[in-house]
């Protein structure tokens, strides 16, 4: 993790979430504690690592809805639209059968970073842009510095890559 990011990010989050962050995001530690305070910090109100099966499917649904909603309001170049079309599909097709949350933990990066470069552009491969996400919406930041500090191939335990996964579908969710 980027020190310098970390520096940055403390300005927007207490030390609490900030470690609980850090802590989550370590390879080798489990921390799924850590996933409720993340998720309380974007205002969950139940703790995300209690969630049954019925609460997933229902976050994916809200998830699904509102993600297909933001993309297709989202105005796009005529070289993005094939971009965009893509992004519907998969993004429909996201965890439909019985795959496991590890086997959709890459497919679900692929899908936020799809969305939010459709979104923004260019500039979210650029070094500043958790930066400038923080300035223009600290709320959108926080969320896109978890996001871009997940391992493209997480190599966690299925509970890890549920609730990673979690976190950012009920933040998109509630958006």
């Amino acid at each position: 993790m980027d020190e310098t990011k970390i520096e940055l990010i403390s300005d927007f989050l207490d030390a609490e979430v900030l470690n609980a962050f850090i802590n989550f995001l370590e390879e080798k530690n489990e921390c799924i504690n850590c996933a409720d305070v993340i998720a309380k910090s974007f205002g969950a109100t139940n703790k995300i690592s209690e969630m049954s099966v019925e609460d997933d499917k229902k976050l994916l649904t809200s998830f699904k809805k509102n993600l297909t909603l933001l993309v297709q309001k989202t105005w796009v170049e005529k070289s993005d639209i094939a971009l965009k079309d893509e992004l519907l599909y998969h993004l429909e097709n996201f965890k439909t059968s019985d795959s496991s949350w590890k086997d959709d933990f890459e497919p679900f990066l692929n899908i936020i970073n799809n969305a939010v470069l459709l979104m923004f552009g260019q500039s979210t491969e650029s070094d500043d842009f958790v930066e400038y996400s923080l300035r223009i919406d600290p709320e959108f930041g926080i969320f896109w510095w978890y996001i871009s500090n997940l391992p493209p191939k997480a190599n966690w335990t299925e509970e890890k890559c549920r609730v990673a996964t979690l976190i950012g579908m009920y933040f998109l969710s509630n958006y």
